[in-house]
């Protein structure tokens, strides 16, 4: 006896159409799929037992419910999601089977951060950063002019003599001056580190991802970040960026690639730092968006944006 309880279903052998399902194989002639349906099995399934061979049973998914227009057969369950199963992947790694439809994910039922939102967030705290920066260098902005000063007088005289410059002519104050963009660069790592990590730690959200309605979420459950998650995240990001004067900019490079990741990472668009550190950015729900209101993951979503996601 199957466990599917009997009932008018489309026939697998031709979907255009739906027949009676007894349990055990399908009964009398069938009808049109988009056709209401009787009541109960056919006329002539009620005369006789059933004398057409058995066929294939209904697919090991969901079936479809009984015709609209009439309840389903007394007990019958209510029709539930169709069951994901995963298959072996490439070095044993459980995968979705090929032609499976994926929903879009919502982590602990939110909707994902959008690609827009997050830039512009990240552009608002780059510049509030760089800001207060600014105001924390100046000491060390002014000791490196005073240095470098006489390095550019020096640079410019020779140019305009035409003669080979002779390192060993170089002004003492170089030193110096180097010495000071080594600070600034260093002052910059310690305010971003200031403004990012209690905040992400505490809320998930900087300045920026507070006026775009986006927080920093852990991927694996649905609880506050954490320092030791939002330390990695950021430094995951952050470490170049003492770099930037000494190596005239390009670590900077590595860190515009880190934050455009977020527009080619399926599904979850994480970028590198959300990678490294399991975390996702989602929408914060609001009343005047109805669509972001938090809604129960279905299993695929759940797989796809909880616990069960491949980190790599």
């Amino acid at each position: 006896m199957s466990a599917i309880p009997p009932g008018w279903y489309k026939d697998p052998a031709d979907p255009t159409t739906q027949r009676w399902w007894d349990g055990e194989g399908w009964l009398g002639d069938p009808l049109p799929a988009d056709a209401v349906a009787p009541e109960g099995p056919p006329p002539a399934a009620r005369q006789a037992p059933a004398t057409t061979p058995a066929a294939a049973p209904p697919p090991v998914q969901t079936p479809m419910p009984p015709g609209a227009g009439h309840a389903p057969p007394p007990g019958a369950p209510t029709p539930g999601p169709v069951p994901v199963v995963l298959v072996p992947g490439p070095g044993g790694q459980p995968v979705l089977p090929m032609g499976t439809m994926l929903v879009r994910p919502r982590p602990h039922g939110l909707m994902l951060a959008g690609v827009g939102s997050r830039f512009a967030a990240r552009v608002i705290d780059v510049l509030l950063v760089l800001v207060l920066a600014s105001v924390a260098n100046a000491w060390f902005a002014i000791e490196f002019w005073r240095a470098f000063q006489p390095v550019l007088d020096w640079a410019m005289v020779a140019a305009a003599s035409g003669q080979t410059v002779d390192p060993a002519t170089v002004p003492g104050s170089f030193s110096h001056a180097v010495n000071m963009l080594m600070a600034m660069s260093a002052v910059l790592t310690a305010v971003w580190f200031a403004y990012e990590v209690p905040a992400t730690a505490n809320s998930g959200q900087t300045v920026g991802k507070r006026m775009f309605g986006i927080k920093v979420m852990r991927l694996e459950a649905d609880e506050r970040l954490g320092f030791g998650r939002s330390f990695g995240r950021w430094l995951r990001m952050a470490w170049p960026t003492p770099f930037w004067f000494t190596c005239y900019g390009l670590p900077a490079i590595l860190q515009v690639i880190d934050c455009l990741f977020v527009a080619i990472d399926r599904p979850l668009h994480r970028a590198l730092h959300d990678r490294a550190a399991l975390t996702v950015v989602v929408q914060v729900p609001r009343a005047s968006r109805p669509e972001t209101a938090p809604t129960t993951p279905t299993p695929l979503e759940a797989m796809i944006g909880g616990r069960h996601v491949d980190p790599r």
